[in-house]
């Protein structure tokens, strides 16, 4: 590109070379150098050979070449935004921290995540949901790095290389990809008494969440918090979304994949760009050493949960994410969490998982982002002043002005920044003592009744899906003395459970239960905090409708429909034979989101299903279309529907009941939005049974 020249032939804009005619940026190398040109190489003539002194082409290869950073090992697969954090006060007087004072609104980044799969991998994976939040506070980032999950397989972090090796791809044939239905993790699993707890969870429906905005994250561990005199309370650190809970079921999970690999950053997108914010509330469990004394379970154990109807949870602020990331490598992908990172009035216990974690992290960042000054990339530096000695080392963006870089030394003001007992961190001075050993804590020894408790606690139609989830993943295992095993480890959590799977599996013989180094209780109650169908959603906002339309739509529903939606705080979607759109019955054209082949039922939490006559019966010849209404009912989604779309379900097999939802009039729109707020009409479940 050429710069443009006054009358004395001099390049406008001087040294700087910004723009071209029009205000357009002039194309430069990284080094500020205008280009010239952009499409071919530097040769010797125009058949000749490249010549070595094309910087350009040099420069622009070279960087292409280094684009790729390693992956990280877990958790690959993420989708992150910005957002601010509002404290509400109710910390203040158990935290000196500055983010829990009252009013106190500190930026901060989120990054969801799968644990198990690659970068390339889909969204609705089985898998643990990584919630990972950095708050930029007043006294430094503090990095809340979690889960949808409030337990975890393993009490040891001595391991988690072996946990994540048994989940990855097979070593030998490098599949299967982001799932854990093979041999190897099965058979860890199986030897791992510990992980039982977390193998309900898994195996529920946390594992296939509809949206990051519709699931809880956890702090997993026991931390500390530190007021200003210096005494200590434990915490259990809970994110509770604003519009409830909900999970897809399996069948729309692997439709979901097919369709759009991409279905949980798509909706996270969509959602920020619409003004839908996502907010949590951050709640907190505050407990003290008598409680951890007297709790029948050890709180540093990470496979253990404390039930929020013993310890309620407390509502302490609440986060909103309202701005979506300008560029995802350079935030996204290089955002960097460590564990280790607290500020002053948090602190860590001794868990022994947390306890490696603080440990692994650093050394993750130095071989992701290529050396010591990862907190210089933007997304990972602190917005409040950084003042060290600390110098050089790759990609140094900023380093110490002056003489002084070290400390201490003699030069007065100008010698740099100095330590403060006053403001600065002080590690809570909990005694320690004991001998040198590698042993575990009799108090973590019981690996099943929390496993009980999680799966009664369960309604009966997510009791069906944990079986469901056990019977194909263990399917897929191809050594039957693996699948015994589990089976065996199933009967010390629910003999239900174990027999559902044993049958479907027909294991030609039931194994007896697994050796146990405490017997299961049966004395816990129930938590109905553990359930998702107990804690689903009081409205429809934030949920989509797909509606399946065709020319001559009736406009009064269609307009009543949107209109309900709206004052819901949900959106609607039109799905239509071609992507360009349709004509309604009043004449008005309304452009289609979404042509009827990419667009399946799947996409969306409820449909309405709106032809004309004549557009029916074109209808009932598309097998997509027949699909469309088969998965919505096979999905126990709720249906609303004209007149004329019955044709269509006679085609595809579908029998009507109360979920199906008559569409005849504008009048019908806002009852059938309200009935959507319970999201699934289950009992076409039972109905099926």
């Amino acid at each position: 590109m050429t710069q443009p020249k006054n009358s004395s032939g001099e390049n406008k804009g001087g040294e700087t070379h910004q723009t071209a005619q029009g205000g357009t940026p002039v194309l430069t190398t990284q080094q500020g150098v205008p280009v010239a040109d952009d499409q071919n190489t530097l040769r010797a003539g125009p058949r000749g050979p490249a010549l070595l002194e094309d910087v350009h082409f040099r420069e622009k290869i070279f960087h292409f070449d280094h684009e790729r950073i390693p992956e990280r090992v877990v958790h690959a697969r993420g989708y992150g935004a910005h957002g601010y954090f509002e404290s509400n006060g109710e910390l203040a007087a158990v935290s000196r921290a500055a983010v829990f004072q009252k009013g106190e609104k500190t930026p901060v980044f989120v990054r969801f995540s799968t644990v198990a799969g690659s970068k390339g991998s889909p969204d609705l994976a089985r898998d643990v949901r990584g919630f990972a939040t950095k708050f930029y506070t007043k006294e430094g980032n503090w990095d809340l790095v979690g889960n949808n999950i409030p337990v975890f397989f393993i009490q040891d972090a001595i391991k988690f290389p072996d946990l994540i090796h048994a989940a990855k791809p097979e070593p030998d044939s490098d599949f299967p990809q982001a799932q854990t239905a093979h041999d190897n993790f099965w058979d860890f699993i199986s030897l791992t008494p510990e992980s039982m707890h977390m193998v309900m969870w898994i195996m529920s429906d946390r594992t296939i969440p509809r949206s990051f905005r519709f699931m809880e994250g956890f702090g997993i561990h026991t931390f500390r918090l530190v007021d200003a005199a210096g005494k200590s309370t434990f915490v259990k650190f809970h994110w509770k979304p604003k519009h409830g809970l909900q999970s897809v079921v399996w069948n729309e999970a692997v439709k979901i994949n097919g369709a759009d690999p991409d279905f949980h950053r798509r909706d996270l997108w969509n959602a920020i760009a619409a003004g839908d914010f996502p907010e949590w509330e951050l709640g907190v469990q505050l407990f003290d050493d008598e409680f951890l004394k007297t709790f029948e379970f050890d709180a540093l154990d990470a496979t253990k949960l404390i039930p929020e109807e013993q310890v309620p949870v407390k509502v302490v602020g609440r986060m909103v994410l309202d701005r979506r990331v300008d560029n995802f490598f350079a935030e996204t992908e290089q955002v960097a969490f460590c564990t280790q990172n607290v500020v002053p009035g948090i602190d860590f216990s001794d868990d022994p998982l947390l306890q490696g974690r603080n440990f692994s992290y650093l050394d993750t960042q130095l071989k992701r982002l290529g050396g010591p000054n990862f907190t210089h990339i933007p997304i990972n530096a602190p917005k409040c002043p950084v003042t060290n000695f600390q110098q050089d080392g790759h990609m140094a963006m900023r380093n110490p002005k002056g003489r002084a870089n070290y400390e201490p030394n003699s030069w007065g003001d100008s010698g740099g920044p100095r330590e403060s007992p006053e403001r600065g961190y002080k590690s809570f001075p909990e005694p320690v003592a004991g001998a040198k050993v590698r042993v575990r804590s009799e108090t973590f020894a019981d690996h099943y009744s929390q496993a009980r408790q999680f799966y009664v606690s369960q309604t009966p139609i997510e009791q069906t899906h944990i079986a469901n989830a056990l019977t194909f993943e263990l399917s897929k295992v191809q050594t039957a003395a693996i699948r015994a095993r589990m089976v065996s480890h199933l009967l010390n959590i629910d003999a239900g459970l174990a027999d559902t799977v044993a049958k479907g599996l027909r294991l030609k013989e039931v194994p007896k239960p697994a050796a146990a180094a405490k017997p299961t209780r049966q004395d816990l109650k129930p938590s109905d905090k553990l359930s998702i169908l107990k804690n689903g959603p009081k409205s429809f906002a934030g949920r989509k409708i797909g509606a399946l339309v065709t020319d001559g739509v009736d406009a009064d529903v269609l307009t009543a429909l949107g209109r309900a939606l709206k004052a819901e705080g949900a959106t609607l979607a039109l799905v239509a034979p071609e992507v360009g759109g349709v004509k309604d019955s009043a004449g008005t054209w309304h452009d289609a989101d979404e042509k009827l082949e990419g667009g399946p039922s799947v996409l969306f939490d409820a449909v309405v299903v709106l032809p004309s006559k004549d557009g029916a019966d074109g209808l009932t010849k598309l097998p997509a279309a027949r699909d469309f209404v088969a998965d919505a009912a096979a999905h126990r989604k709720f249906v609303g529907y004209a007149a004329a779309a019955t044709a269509l379900f006679e085609k595809a097999g579908v029998a009507l009941d109360e979920g199906f939802v008559p569409l005849n009039k504008a009048g019908d729109c806002g009852p059938f939005v309200t009935a959507c707020r319970k999201l699934r009409f289950w009992d076409r479940a039972a109905a099926e049974r």
